[in-house]
């Protein structure tokens, strides 16, 4: 169920997804309202589950993490043991950044995020030592060329 949002929840979004270290006072002046009216719109946000959690991005390169891999899974299995324990091995690696079950010829797919090759395949090896897995690509992107948290607000 989606939220009822107007106009002003949707500019005090915008900017909070822009940035949300902005003050209360910068935010209320680009969105054309005063601080107590956009702290009790924020505040209704966050309790309604609109607003989930803030947190800092970090630029991966800055911190060695070069080489982002995307990667197919298809599994011939689909019991529910497995797929706990699937789920719990990706939950207990940092290195996926998103895993997605899909519809189609791929069962999931996973954002990778690590070192070089050679750290991929550490995470491999273990990936496929906790869990059985019919079949696994990984493609390296070469590069990222759009890449945000902002949701399409319109």
């Amino acid at each position: 169920m989606s939220a009822r949002l107007d106009e002003m929840d949707r500019k005090i979004l915008a900017e909070l997804q822009e940035d949300a270290e902005q003050s209360l006072d910068e935010i209320a002046r680009k969105v054309g309202s005063s601080k107590t009216p956009v702290w009790n719109r924020i505040r209704k946000m966050k309790e309604t589950g609109v607003i989930t959690r803030q947190a800092a991005l970090l630029d991966p390169e800055a911190l060695g993490l070069e080489a982002c891999f995307f990667v197919l899974i298809r599994t011939s299995e689909h019991e529910a043991d497995w797929q706990r324990r699937f789920l719990q091995t990706l939950r207990e690696r940092p290195e996926v950044l998103e895993a997605h079950r899909l519809a189609g010829d791929i069962d999931y797919i996973l954002k990778v995020r690590v070192k070089n090759a050679r750290a991929y395949d550490t995470f491999y090896q273990a990936l496929i030592s906790q869990v059985k897995i019919h079949n696994v690509t990984a493609l390296l992107s070469m590069e990222e060329i759009k890449a945000t948290t902002a949701l399409p607000l319109g």
